[in-house]
């Protein structure tokens, strides 16, 4: 496979604007500089060679091979996590950054898919597998590992209609990348066939099922929420997660429960907006509709007249979810939406409402409404009038968390596919 003149050319013509864009996203200039490092080089040097390397492009395929990754871990092997975004990195880092893994984990941003840097990062960090997960179809990535003769493997792939559209405009060069695999693992017969139509040998793809179902909560964020329950003291409080929100989300959701909250004080709403640079914008917005806000950023608790709690930190939600009764998945009101992951908090037997606008998680949502076992608002108000009813109806909420736990008993197994196939190449 030789990646086209044209691709590389349009790569060195957008690198200035890349780095405006990390530029305009950076909190200050010591973190500019350090993305900039990992995606240019000179790269931080390896923790260990040999690695199987994992890219997740940001929070939801991070989550998703989070179980996938936690096994190589126990098992002794070195893990090397690449993100596309920092939300990404961020969840990467909180979850296998922890003393027993120290000295077998690192995660860095993957490098622009530029040939020589591509080339470089292989040199530097000599991994012996490439897992990408989900979607992620770089030219030069997969060139390089082919040269390098690194096993490279697209697990859990899902392929929405939409992006094998995209794909199919450059068809040569898509069955190009995808004939350079050494197999790929789907989550679904749907996906699994549009692969096959964009030029994959089908006797190397296979439908294995989503490891998303697999996804299990980790136990210190289960323990940190029992803790700040009690040094909160949120025994008395009832609290809504409003989760991975997008503008304009929050201004409508905060609005249409502002005076719900005027005359229930025990009643908390949790906030988590999906990208970082969007936390001040929201504290705003919610000091705009006169909500009492506090900040996580600021070190600051929920309080005994707390309105709303801005979770202005990285890598937490298994947290905010962990103290919730309830909770909105974002993503999904706002235009176009696509929605967000519904399983973390479905886990922790949170019950779960969602927008109508959840194209990137089709499949999964789907077998949940089958099930009654999420629901779905059409717009702001229809959201906080099924949140409230979650908080106020435990038995409404109650059946909706046993639907949503048949759904998933019924699901899970994938984990043990993905090993079986990946250990074949170690």
């Amino acid at each position: 496979m030789v990646t086209p003149f044209w691709y590389n050319a349009a790569l060195a013509v957008i690198k200035p604007l890349y780095k405006w864009r990390i530029k305009s996203r950076a909190q200050d200039l010591e973190q500019f500089e350090q993305e900039c490092l990992e995606r240019f080089g000179p790269f931080q040097e390896p923790k260990n060679k040999n690695a199987i390397w994992f890219h997740a492009v940001s929070v939801g395929e991070t989550n998703a091979a989070q179980p996938l990754i936690e096994h190589y871990l126990q098992k002794g092997h070195a893990v090397l996590v690449t993100n596309t975004t920092k939300t990404g990195q961020a969840r990467a880092k909180s979850l296998f950054l922890k003393e027993e893994y120290q000295k077998l984990f690192q995660a860095v941003y993957l490098p622009a898919d530029q040939k020589k840097l591509v080339q470089a990062f292989f040199e530097k960090y000599q991994p012996k597998l490439l897992l990408l997960v989900e979607t992620e179809l770089w030219p030069n990535l997969i060139d390089q590992a082919k040269k390098k003769q690194t096993p490279c493997l697209l697990i859990n792939a899902r392929l929405s209609e939409k992006s094998a559209n995209g794909y199919a405009k450059v068809k040569k060069l898509t069955q190009e990348m995808l004939n350079s695999l050494e197999v790929l693992l789907a989550q679904d017969i749907a996906s699994k066939n549009r692969f096959v139509a964009l030029g994959m040998q089908e006797n190397k793809a296979q439908v294995v099922g989503n490891i998303k179902f697999d996804i299990h909560a980790p136990e210190r964020f289960i323990l940190q929420a029992k803790i700040l329950q009690q040094d909160w003291h949120l025994s008395g409080r009832k609290i809504i997660t409003i989760a991975s929100t997008h503008a304009p989300e929050e201004q409508n959701l905060l609005a249409n429960i502002k005076p719900y909250l005027a005359k229930h004080p025990e009643v908390v709403c949790i906030v988590v907006p999906r990208h970082p640079e969007r936390f001040d914008e929201v504290f705003q917005t919610a000091e705009n509709l006169g909500l009492l806000t506090h900040r996580r950023s600021l070190d600051e608790s929920i309080q005994a007249d707390t309105q709303v709690y801005l979770a202005d930190s990285m890598g937490e939600l298994w947290l905010w979810y962990a103290l919730s009764q309830v909770c909105f998945v974002g993503g999904s009101l706002n235009e176009p939406g696509g929605g967000h992951n519904i399983l973390e908090p479905i886990a922790l037997d949170v019950a779960t409402v969602i927008g109508p606008n959840y194209f990137n998680f089709q499949t999964i949502v789907d077998e949940f409404l089958a099930e009654d076992a999420v629901k779905i608002g059409l717009d702001a108000a229809e959201v906080i009038d099924l949140l409230l009813k979650c908080l106020n109806d435990r038995s409404f909420a109650q059946k909706l968390v046993e639907n949503s736990e048949h759904v998933l008993q019924r699901n899970r197994g994938s984990l043990q596919k993905h090993i079986a196939e990946i250990d074949q190449y170690l």
